[in-house]
């Protein structure tokens, strides 16, 4: 066996393929896509059921209080931490996936998110332990949180190193449709378990979404174990060309590119938690709102971001990232105080068109940003670059409902102050997307 089969079996734990074999055709970047499809919606899954649980269970279970406005807070808080956690988990997974392999981190990754959720479904509420329960609900929210840290950019890059180069654009766009299937899955058991009585679903039924992480851990497992090794990785590997220090590259050669993804990236992060987990601690506390209703709201949000989604993958393809990034920026912030309007009529059917419209139009930045994430680093720094990223944009976003809800309480309740900010963030993942051109690495670097 030659010196390069016997140093990439040793790096990736797999045997290698003879040069040239791994061709970038639809039949295999499907296969590969599909994989990272569905570990991604099963990180999502896990994700969003603690983001929903925040609104509706945790700030009751593990952070009473007297004031309603400050166990909120107290919840928001534990879920900022989990997005605080997640560049530290960028940094760990992004230097293991630029160093040993997309497919063994993306292994890890859907292992540790999986696992911890299960455990969140059997830990003692504050009552039973006491301040021993919001201690551990946010140490689990931090392993959660570093595990998320590698695995969207790692799902994304092993999608785009497999694609055809003319359809790049729909492969990258479609791993992002784990996260509205991720809301679907966990927005919908909740609002299986709401249907239980009061005293039911605080008891254990708010238990049963997160235990069921565990049964979906397996299958997505088995799934993720029949991936290839990317070839772009398997070129590194073969001549020898594996970043030693990619962390220090990215800092040192690609600071600008961190920048511009993490603003790409921020609108379909920062703006989605706004419209949906604000809103539903909004629409229950203050507008007095039934759950079930806000939970609806976002499903059917849900299914409309999938088809936008796959739709801003074609349109990248036809008229360009920046275009497509730049237009969704724009599109919401035109759209963020109508959304918030619709939202305060409290009539059923205006809320729940209004979550649609609102994540309908940030998904457009969405679905594109993929591709222009993976476009801003070359090969070799592309786990990393692409991880620190979108990270960054997440430690932000993970904040966006504390400040959301800490901002409307200082304005006396004026839902101004949430579309304000809704506007803030799509106009930064806007003007973002149009330097992408100037700082791509262009089409080579994605091929190799």
């Amino acid at each position: 066996m030659q010196a390069h089969d016997l140093r990439f079996r040793a790096m990736t734990g797999i045997a290698p393929t003879a040069a040239g074999s791994q061709v970038l055709d639809d039949r295999t970047a499907t296969k590969v896509t599909f994989a990272a499809l569905v570990g991604n919606a099963l990180e999502w899954y896990d994700f969003f059921l603690f983001t929903t649980a925040t609104a509706l269970v945790f700030n009751v279970q593990y952070f009473a209080s007297d004031d309603p406005v400050t166990a909120a807070m107290a919840s928001f808080a534990t879920l900022a931490v989990g997005f605080i956690a997640r560049p530290l988990g960028g940094l760990i997974f992004g230097r293991m996936g630029d160093r040993v392999g997309r497919r063994r981190t993306l292994l890890i990754t859907v292992v540790l998110i999986g696992v911890t959720t299960g455990l969140i479904g059997v830990l003692p509420n504050q009552f039973t332990i006491g301040v021993a329960a919001p201690i551990l609900l946010t140490l689990l929210r931090i392993v959660q949180g570093l595990a998320l840290g590698g695995e969207w950019s790692g799902a994304i890059i092993i999608a785009v190193e497999h694609a055809p180069p003319a359809k790049r654009g729909r492969f990258a766009a479609l791993p992002q449709i784990g996260s509205p299937i991720g809301t679907l899955l966990s927005s919908g058991a909740f609002a299986l378990v709401s249907l239980l009585s009061r005293e039911s679903f605080d008891a254990w039924g708010w238990r049963l979404p997160f235990l069921a992480a565990i049964p979906l851990l397996l299958i997505a497992v088995f799934i993720r174990r029949q991936l290839e090794e990317s070839p772009a990785f398997r070129e590194l590997v073969e001549h020898n060309e594996v970043a030693h220090a990619p962390l220090t590259r990215v800092f040192r050669e690609s600071w600008r590119q961190v920048l511009v993804g993490a603003g790409v990236a921020f609108l379909g992060m920062g703006g989605f938690y706004l419209v949906t987990t604000f809103v539903i601690s909004y629409g229950t506390r203050v507008l007095h709102l039934d759950r079930t209703l806000l939970l609806s709201g976002t499903l059917v949000a849900a299914v409309g971001e999938i088809f936008v989604i796959v739709v801003a993958g074609r349109l990248t393809e036809r008229f360009g990232a920046t275009r497509v990034v730049a237009g969704g920026g724009l599109a919401t912030a035109i759209l963020a105080f109508p959304v918030f309007w619709l939202i305060e009529s409290r009539a059923p059917v205006l809320v729940i068109l209004a979550m649609t419209i609102g994540v309908g139009a940030l998904s457009f930045s969405y679905g594109a940003c993929g591709t222009v994430l993976a476009g801003l680093f070359p090969p070799a720094l592309r786990y990393s670059g692409v991880a620190i990223a979108s990270n960054a944009a997440a430690v932000l976003s993970g904040c966006v409902p504390l400040i959301a809800t800490a901002l409307f309480a200082a304005s006396g309740n004026q839902i101004w102050t949430a579309a304000v900010i809704f506007i803030v963030i799509a106009l930064t993942t806007g003007v973002s997307g149009l330097f992408f051109p100037r700082l791509s690495i262009g089409e080579a670097g994605i091929r190799n």
